[in-house]
């Protein structure tokens, strides 16, 4: 999905508004001059793009999120496996354990997901 898809300042803009919502327009643009050296009119354009993509919502100067940080993740996470790996969780956990050692727990974790799904499925 397009809307999930975000330039570097667009993603670093979303997580001040995630860490901060809800606030103000005025917050927002003093938060973005001291991050970024943004002028208010620069805050604003980029806020209408998240606007635009329903991210965020401009309720009369208040900023509140649509869509949260974990929900953005999960929807870029599910595009780049679908995109890259034609939606195949297999082929990108075995891909990627080829290059990254996985911890002992990490392991634990993913086959206690794993057990969890086959008991679901199982009914």
């Amino acid at each position: 999905m397009e809307q999930y898809r975000l330039g570097e300042m667009e993603k670093r803009l979303a997580d001040i508004i995630w860490a901060n919502a809800p606030l103000t327009t005025r917050k927002l643009t003093q938060l973005c001059e001291e991050a970024f050296g943004w002028k208010r009119t620069t805050t604003y354009t980029m806020l209408k793009r998240h606007c635009d993509r329903n991210l965020f919502a401009n309720n009369n100067g208040t900023i509140e999120i649509i869509v949260s940080k974990e929900d953005f993740t999960l929807a870029q996470s599910q595009n780049f496996i679908n995109e890259t790996f034609n939606g195949s969780l297999p082929m990108f956990l075995t891909l990627f354990s080829k290059n990254n050692r996985m911890s002992k727990d990490e392991i634990n974790r993913l086959q206690r997901l794993i057990d969890s799904y086959k008991e679901e499925n199982d009914d």
